[in-house]
């Protein structure tokens, strides 16, 4: 016989566990007479060994690319709102933007989100590409 304190949903119950022979089914349980009665459900049987080809490891994330050049001091970085992953990058570097105009589009949460440039600007650096995953505060973009 062996006893077990086992907690379900915050309150402890002293179980115990009496072990029958060896072509048995499954243990009895009881419990102490404060405590409701607990059940314990046998380990199951082990199986044979089947024989089918091995899990293929996971790959490896891809490096992060490389950046379309340094931030020249004094430019204005635009950064990712939120974490997410970059679906497309509409500018490249010496593009002209308008205040509004899309930059790129970030997926977060299953939903597409406008990265807009907040000024007239020029492009001077795009610091992400299509597949991209961003942390929130990430540098994306360049302006001057």
């Amino acid at each position: 016989m062996r006893k077990f304190a086992i907690t379900v949903n915050g309150k402890t119950y002293e179980v115990e566990v009496e072990e029958l022979g060896a072509g048995t089914s499954a243990p009895v349980v009881t419990s102490a007479p404060a405590a409701p009665a607990a059940t314990v459900s046998p380990a199951p049987a082990p199986k044979q060994a089947e024989t089918t080809k091995p899990a293929e490891a996971p790959k490896a994330p891809e490096a992060p690319k490389a950046a379309s050049g340094p931030i020249p001091q004094g430019a204005e970085i635009v950064k990712a709102p939120m974490p997410g992953t970059i679906l497309e990058v509409r500018v490249k570097p010496g593009d002209e933007v308008k205040k509004g105009d899309v930059l790129a589009i970030l997926e977060a949460m299953k939903m597409e989100n406008e990265i807009m440039a907040p000024r007239d600007a020029k492009v001077v650096s795009v610091q992400v590409a299509n597949g991209d995953s961003v942390n929130a505060g990430d540098s994306m973009f360049a302006l001057e």
